[in-house]
Parts: structure tokens; C-alpha cells; sequence
């Protein structure tokens, strides 16, 4: 901790986190991690500070502090050409200001010994005294300035510095925050610059940021110095790592996504404020590929978990590797202080009431919610007088100078920006939902349209046509009583998996492959594993879905690992129950190269799914490629919770191949505490009960499929579908069979069919029964639980 309040100057080494005051959050955090994180792998480039003492000499000293007071005095922040006229006249007071010759003197010094005497390029970073606090972030609101050269442009890099207190953006955040602004003193540090032009740079938070899951790391990275990312000028790509995975020496990359990354910031042709820096477009090729190995993803998780235990928070750390030298340094890390700091025993859902909606266009979800309202197009600054209270407010890209009209908005859609970027931690902050990286969202929605944006159905935003009803679900999850079974979820789509550890649960009873095929990989396995011979059109669009990944079967492994890894992590003290792929042909002829290898089937339900598949000599190859993806998740990633589902098996004889085929492809019931359970979701299943159970170590039942083989009917026919009900006596009759064989056998016994979730009373029943757990849909758990806790009081 620095000793002196009276300094002008001060090296970053001689700092600490509680040096808040003197020299703001950012840099005092910078003079921590060097101080005590050097020796554990956390690596922080050198530089000084000037102090908030500094600051206040040059604004008193020089008569600005009365001027800028008295003009803020009656400034009213909600009128937007006002506060742009007042806060370009005290920036440019203060950048026209000559500093207190003391202060540039030290500042000289503190430059000469830190270069040595050489030519190096440094940047210039803000820190104001009330950033990075519990209830207000700041984040954005001052500048850097980078790849900085020369004593005389640093001295006018660190004026532009101080001018940055007074942006649009920070006068009016601090109004509405509470903060007087004569109360806030800034800090510049200058910082040796990390040379990520010729690398990469980006974002990492050390828990999810839209569900607040705390158990990964989310980095978002993209080439070039990481301003691109920051400002949300540029699509990043996005990876996420497992913490425990990663403390346990496994592979801990869960998930990729690959970021556009068209244009990418390096150094200018000169060191000043106006030219340090340029943009420039990124290579084809180098936009196909990952911006990070896997062993820099682990390298960069590391020092977030160092960083994260150091400060006993969540943190929100920006980071760079120099393309030269191959480093990765840490720039700066504050806490994070949205998802952080919300109630986790409170359970707030946004659903959309429709299933049928036109979509305009989609990008990725800031936060959980809806909003809806009239387009209002805006391309800069000057036309945000065109945005009212209830707007949603659409552009090219937002970035924190937008703060005080982003408030109006009911919800954001840019065409640029990743969840990392400034606008994004803003648009969570004021709890405004904000669809980024649409990529031309600009063009294909009309000024004053109705629209409905939806950030509540996972990683995707959606923009809908008109204004679309929602609803909101509030519960407390505090105090849930006990029940006399588990209930588990249904989780088909890997993006809500972190969201949905909130809730009360006893893990997944049934996790989809196929809804991981449909949406995470979207190509026919057969088309992936024959790419040499598919039409030239097929194959083009394939390779432009697989990029970034070693080979087109790689991608399809490596896609099925990260959905149920991910899967898995967000619930890893529980069972997470697999089912293989249970696609009918006529949904897997419609995934990518599907009409190639698919059958036309009549009736699609009862023909060529499930086991028969797997055992099929045309179909084995690619059910192999499932079993490779399930023995790399739980032998390599150690993931021993993921439990195998087999569904749709129509005789004891399928069933004994089906189990000899895992074998054969290291997947071994009961080897390294595998369980294989079967889908019970056929007459033939209940009534041979006990000779199915002889090859697996228990049933979950389907009672979509068991009730209509059994009625005979089909639940998509209008004619007949009022005849639907799982409560039916024959269907009951079945269940009951299954249910006991289970426990006689001494086996698990669940359901996961959709049954449960619509009707209550068929889970007491089922409770009654003895069943050992019900898998319900996330939207009816907790209305399903306290039906059951209130029907067995009685």
C-alpha cells in the first residue's frame, strides 16, 4: 500500500487494492496483482500512476473545478443535446489546460526511467476513485488510449484522460447513481504496452454473466488489441472453462463459439492520441479459426481463479496475448457487480406466449428478459432525441456514451458486439434485455416497427414480428419442502443449463442428444463422415459450419462433447441422463445433407429410430461417433455423472445388442460407474419388464410415446388428439407394471415424458406409486413441487 496521499506520481508496484482513493479501483488492482500475484502465475505488465491528488491540484489549481461546477450545477442530464454541448466544453477546457509543472515534471521522470531511454509504446488507462463499487460498475465510462509513443503525446494522453471524467456518459451515470461529481478524482495509468496486434486480446469473467453461474470461466477473445472487444466494435469468439475440471488436471474447455472477427485494431502510423491506432480487416482464414488454443484457454483460466481466490469475488478481467512473445498478460480486473450481487433464492422467468412468431433476425441474449416496443433506428449521438421511454433502440453499436438514453429503451439490438463489451455490462446493469452481433439487424428492421425481443429462451436473442404477449414468473426458492421422491429436469438445450442450476433439483432425468445435434451442429453425421463424395453445394455449406475445428467428424464429436459437458459441469454433484439420439428420418433428413441418407417413411414414429438405428448397418458408424463423445466426456473429462439413455428399443433381442455395441465402444455398463438406463416408452417394454431390466440398470418412462402406442393414436391428428391423456387406465395399468418390476429388481425407476408437467395430479399419482423421481420440464418445477408438498400434507 502506498505510503504518501500527497504524491503526484507513482510506480504500479507500490500499490495495493486498498489504494482505492489515491489512485481509483482499476489501478490500484493493477498494483495489487503485481505486488501479490507475481509469483502465482498472474503476469501484469509495469507502468505508473498519477494520483487523485494530482487530478484535484490540476483542476483547482487551474480555476476548472469552479468553472465545470458551476455549468453542471444546473445541467439536466435527461436532455441529451444539453449534455453533450456541456460535456464537450469542459473536456476541451481541460485538454486546452497546460498540467502543474511539478505534476508533467514527475510524470517526465517516471516515463524516462520506466523506457530506459527507448522508443517503447505504452497505454494510457483510466481509473476514476468511485469505480468498481457493489451497486455501480462505471464501467466504460473513461478512456484509454493506446500504443502511445513519445514523452509529449503521453502528457496529452493523460489530459484526455482526465477530460474523459466529463463524457456524456459519466456525468449522467453518476447523476442517476448519486454520486456528487466533485466527489470523483480520476488516475491515469501508464501501463508498458502488451503487443496483442499481432495477437489476440479480449474479456473474461470468472462466472457466467448472463445466468450468474459461478463454476466456469467465460473469455471472449478476438484479434488484435483488445479495444475491438471492449467497445463491442467486433463479433469475439467465446469459450467457456470448467473450474473444477480445470483444478483437477482434466480438459476443461466445455464450450466454443466462433465470432466473426472481421476487423481486427493494431498500431498507427503514429504515437499520438488521434493516430496510435487503426482498424483493419481480418483474413478469411484467420476469421475460420479459434483466436485461442485450447492450452492458452487453460493458461488464461488459471490466472482468473488465482485472481478470483485472491479477491474472494467475481471478477471482470481484460487480458492480452503478445503475438511476438506468445505472453498472455492481465490489463486490468475489477470486480463484477451485476449477477454477482443478485438474490439466487429468488427465481424470476420470463416466457414468451408463443410458439409460431415470425423471427427478424437474432444474435446473442444480454440477460434473461423480454421487452418490446417500436423500432427506433439510431446511427449516432445526434439522433438519440429519437428514442422515447418503451422504444427499443436498434444500431450498427452502442458503446457507454449511449448510457443515458439506453435507460429509455426497453430493450437493445446491435449489429455488432459480444457479451463482454461495455454497452453489454451496461444494458445487465440497468436490466435492460440487448440482443448484439446481429449483423444487420439495422437492415432488416423498419423504424417505427413493432417488435418483440426475447433474451429468455438461451444463448440466442431473438427479434420477433409485433408486439408478442409475455409473462413473468417471480418465486422464492428458499424454503421448498421436502418431497417423498426427486425431481429432476428435462434439459435439452445446453445454453439454459447454467440458468437452470437455479432452481431446485436432483439433476437431469433426460438431456436430448438430439436437440445438441439439431442446434449446436445441425449437419447429418452421414454428411460428416462422407464429405468427399456430397455435392459440391452441400459440401461448401458444411465447411463453412465447421470451421474452427480439426476435421468434419471432429466437429461432430467435439460439438456433442461440449453440449453434454456443459450439461454436465452446470450439474455436476447430480445425475445427468443422456439420451441417445432419438431423431425420426424425417427429422434427420431435414438437418444439412439428411435427404441424402434418409428413408421416406409413411409413418416416420414408428419406423427406423432409436435402437434399430444404432444396430443398423448403415447407421452404426454414426452411432459410434455418440459413443465416442459420451467416453471422452466421462473417461477423459471425468465426468461420471453423465449416465447413458437408450431409447425406443422394441425387443429384448435389440436390446442386448444395443448394450454389446457400447461395450464394444469402451462404454461398459457398470465400468468406471456407468449406469445404462432404457426409455420405457413401449407396451412391449411394461409388459416384458423384467427381461428388458436383465440388460439395464433401470427404466425411465416416455409417456408421450407409451400413451399413444397404447391408445393407437397420434397426438398430432387433430381427430383424435383429444383422446391424449397419459392419466388414461391402460396407460396407468402400464405404468404401474414398470414401476414395479423396478423396485422389485432393486433398480431406478423414473419418468421424464411430458405427462408430470402438464398434469400434477399423474406426479402424486406417480409419487404414490413409488416411482423414484419425475423429470419435469424447468417451467413447471416449482409449481409441480409445491402441488406435491401441499397433495401429501393432506
Amino acid at each position: 500500500m502506498a505510503a504518501q496521499s500527497t504524491a503526484l506520481v507513482i510506480n504500479l508496484d507500490q500499490l495495493g487494492k486498498d489504494d482505492i482513493e489515491m489512485v481509483g479501483g482499476k489501478n490500484a488492482s493493477l498494483g495489487e496483482m503485481i505486488s501479490h500475484l507475481s509469483d502465482l502465475g498472474v503476469s501484469v505488465p509495469g507502468g505508473f500512476a498519477t494520483t487523485s491528488n494530482a487530478f484535484n491540484r490540476f483542476l483547482n489549481e487551474t480555476g476548472l473545478l469552479d468553472k465545470i461546477n458551476s455549468e453542471l450545477k444546473t445541467l439536466d442530464v435527461n436532455d441529451v443535446k444539453k449534455l453533450a454541448e456541456t460535456g464537450k466544453k469542459i473536456r476541451t477546457w481541460i485538454i486546452e489546460q497546460e498540467l502543474p509543472s511539478d505534476l508533467e515534471q514527475e510524470v517526465r521522470q517516471s516515463f524516462e526511467t520506466m523506457s530506459g531511454g527507448d522508443d517503447i509504446a505504452v497505454a494510457v488507462r483510466s481509473s476514476a476513485t468511485a469505480e468498481d463499487l457493489p451497486d455501480a460498475s462505471f464501467a466504460g465510462q473513461q478512456e484509454t488510449f493506446l500504443n502511445i509513443r513519445g514523452i509529449d503525446n503521453v502528457l496529452i494522453a493523460i489530459k484526455e484522460v482526465f477530460a474523459s471524467l466529463y463524457n456524456d456518459r459519466a456525468i449522467s451515470y453518476r447523476v442517476h447513481k448519486g454520486f456528487e461529481h466533485e466527489g470523483v478524482a480520476l488516475s491515469a495509468a501508464v501501463q508498458r504496452m502488451v503487443r496483442s496486434e499481432t495477437g489476440a486480446a479480449g474479456v473474461m469473467f470468472t462466472l457466467d454473466t448472463e445466468s450468474g453461474f459461478d463454476q466456469v470461466v467465460f473469455i471472449t477473445s478476438s484479434y488484435g488489441l483488445g479495444e475491438m472487444v471492449v467497445q463491442g466494435a467486433v463479433n469475439p469468439d467465446e469459450f467457456y472453462i470448467s473450474k473444477q475440471l480445470l483444478a483437477n488436471g482434466k480438459p476443461s474447455v466445455i464450450r466454443r463459439n466462433l465470432g466473426s472477427k472481421h476487423k481486427k485494431m493494431i498500431y498507427g502510423d503514429e504515437g499520438s492520441t488521434t493516430k496510435s491506432v487503426k482498424t483493419v480487416d481480418v483474413e478469411k482464414q484467420d476469421r475460420m479459426q479459434f483466436s485461442l488454443s485450447t492450452e492458452e484457454l487453460t493458461s488464461l483460466a488459471k490466472q482468473a481463479m488465482t485472481i478470483e481466490k485472491h479477491y474472494g469475488q467475481a471478477m471482470d478481467i481484460e487480458w492480452a496475448k503478445d503475438g511476438d512473445t506468445n505472453e498472455i498478460f492481465i490489463v486490468q480486473a475489477r470486480p463484477e457487480t451485476v449477477k454477482s450481487r443478485q438474490d439466487s433464492n429468488v427465481m424470476e422467468r420470463y416466457i414468451i406466449n408463443t410458439t409460431d412468431a415470425k423471427i427478424l433476425c437474432e444474435g446473442r441474449s444480454i440477460g434473461q428478459r423480454i421487452g418490446a416496443g417500436k423500432v427506433r433506428i439510431v446511427s449516432n449521438l445526434n439522433e438519440m432525441d429519437k428514442v422515447q421511454d418503451g422504444d427499443v433502440l436498434v444500431s450498427d453499436m452502442t458503446d457507454p456514451d449511449w448510457e443515458p438514453v439506453m435507460k429509455r429503451a426497453s430493450a437493445i439490438i446491435t449489429n455488432r458486439g459480444g457479451r463482454t463489451c461495455h454497452a453489454a455490462i451496461i444494458a445487465r446493469e440497468l436490466g435492460v434485455p440487448a440482443i448484439v452481433g446481429c449483423g444487420n439487424a439495422t437492415e432488416l428492421l423498419v423504424d417505427g416497427q413493432d417488435v418483440t425481443v426475447s433474451c429468455a429462451e438461451g444463448d440466442t436473442g431473438f427479434i420477433y414480428e409485433s408486439q408478442i404477449d409475455f409473462e413473468i414468473q417471480t418465486n422464492s426458492v428458499e424454503s421448498m419442502p421436502d418431497l417423498a421422491f426427486k425431481i429432476m429436469m428435462n434439459v435439452g438445450n445446453p445454453d439454459r443449463a447454467f440458468s437452470f442450476t437455479q432452481m431446485p433439483n436432483e439433476g437431469i432425468g433426460l438431456a436430448r442428444l438430439e436437440f445438441i445435434i439439431n442446434r449446436m451442429i445441425g449437419v447429418h453425421p452421414k454428411a460428416l463422415l462422407n464429405m468427399n463424395s456430397l455435392p459440391r453445394e452441400i459440401s461448401q455449406a458444411i465447411q463453412e459450419r465447421i470451421a474452427g475445428y480439426a476435421s468434419p467428424v471432429d466437429f461432430y464429436v467435439d460439438k456433442l462433447v461440449e453440449g453434454i459437458s456443459t450439461l454436465a459441469v452446470a450439474f455436476m454433484d447430480q445425475p445427468v441422463i443422456v439420451r441417445m439420439s432419438d431423431f425420426k428420418s424425417n427429422e434427420y433428413a431435414n438437418l444439412l445433407g439428411g435427404k441424402l441418407y434418409e428413408p421416406s417413411e409413411e409413418n416416420p414414429m414408428l419406423g427406423f429410430r432409436g435402437a434399430s438405428r444404432y444396430v443398423s448397418d448403415n447407421f452404426r458408424d454414426c452411432f459410434e461417433l455418440e459413443c465416442k463423445a459420451l467416453k471422452r466426456v466421462r473417461d477423459e473429462m471425468g465426468l461420471t455423472n453423465v449416465e447413458i439413455m437408450i431409447p425406443f428399443v422394441r425387443t429384448v433381442d435389440e436390446a442386448a445388442q444395443v448394450i454389446e455395441l457400447l461395450e464394444k465402444n469402451g462404454l461398459k455398463r457398470g465400468e468406471n460407474g456407468l449406469r445404462i438406463i432404457m426409455m420405457c416408452e413401449l407396451p412391449t417394454n411394461a409388459l416384458l419388464a423384467e427381461e428388458f431390466l436383465e440388460h439395464f440398470d433401470g427404466f425411465s418412462i416416455g409417456s408421450n410415446d407409451l400413451t399413444q402406442l397404447t391408445l393407437g393414436l397420434d397426438r398430432d391428428s387433430g381427430i383424435v388428439s383429444h383422446l391424449f391423456d397419459e392419466r388414461d387406465p391402460a396407460v396407468k395399468k402400464l405404468l404401474s407394471m414398470a414401476i414395479d418390476a423396478c423396485r422389485k429388481a432393486g433398480k431406478y425407476v423414473g419418468i421424464c415424458g411430458q405427462g408430470p408437467s402438464d398434469h400434477p395430479d399423474l406426479a402424486f399419482w406417480l409419487m404414490e406409486q413409488g416411482i423414484s423421481s419425475v423429470s419435469l420440464n424447468p417451467d413447471s418445477v416449482l409449481d409441480t413441487w409445491f402441488f406435491l408438498a401441499g397433495e401429501e400434507a393432506k
